[in-house]
């Protein structure tokens, strides 16, 4: 079974913390990850090597690799240059995502010189476009990628206001590549909603693995109950 059966109409469960966050530690992403394949998940979201080995010794699931790292004078982070995406080959991931915008990346290039690159290195390797329109979606796929998702749909300065879930639905019905749903997918309905609208899975991330922003989304709602505000 290839990994795309494998994770067909599945949950997969993005298992991240950045270093200012209170969960971040390789050791806690592992269990993390071992919570949610207890739970159902049937794959895993990982950001750093490091977190991927820790996470490698819990569960055996599919992983899609990412190598989150900020560069002055770019916007894009996630798996940005030649560097990260040769890290995560070397670790060994199932898929590798990264950022497939029009954003400039920290080298100068724009994403289809730099994936023109990474493609003629690893011909083989599964890698999976991280966008924010349906423009971008249809490049990345030009390019040769061979997943897409609307991760980055609000988070571009011309994304802004983008619906997650109105993108998936346009990116189903004019891509030929699977598109997985992730960026935004933080209910069990909306994740519902993803697979009928042709999502080959979903991924979801904060609602189940950031308990601070958990935990915020009650703490404002008992907010408004004391200030006597209709919920």
């Amino acid at each position: 079974m290839t990994v795309l059966e494998q994770i067909h109409k599945k949950i997969i469960v993005s298992c991240q913390a950045l270093e200012e966050e209170p969960l971040h530690d390789p050791y806690i992403m592992g269990k993390m990850a071992l919570a949610a394949k207890i739970g159902g998940a049937k794959g895993i979201r990982a950001n750093t090597v490091t977190d991927i080995q820790a996470i490698k010794k819990e569960v055996d699931l599919p992983i899609i690799g990412i190598i989150k790292k900020d560069y002055p004078g770019s916007n894009v982070y996630i798996t940005s240059t030649l560097q990260e995406v040769d890290a995560l080959v070397e670790e060994g991931v199932d898929i590798i995502a990264m950022d497939a915008t029009k954003q400039q990346r920290p080298n100068g290039q724009s994403f289809n010189e730099f994936f023109s690159e990474v493609r003629l290195k690893y011909p083989d390797q599964l890698f999976m476009a991280d966008v924010s329109t349906i423009e971008e979606a249809l490049a990345a796929e030009q390019a040769g990628m061979d997943i897409a998702a609307p991760t980055l749909a609000g988070y571009t300065p011309y994304s802004v206001g983008t619906v997650p879930l109105e993108l998936l639905k346009e990116m189903t019905d004019k891509l030929s590549i699977p598109v997985i749903a992730e960026g935004n997918f933080d209910t069990p309905n909306k994740a519902q909603l993803a697979l009928e609208a042709g999502a080959h899975c979903v991924v979801v991330g904060s609602a189940i693995t950031r308990p601070q922003l958990i935990t915020e989304t009650f703490a404002k709602a008992i907010e408004k109950i004391e200030k006597g505000q209709v919920i």
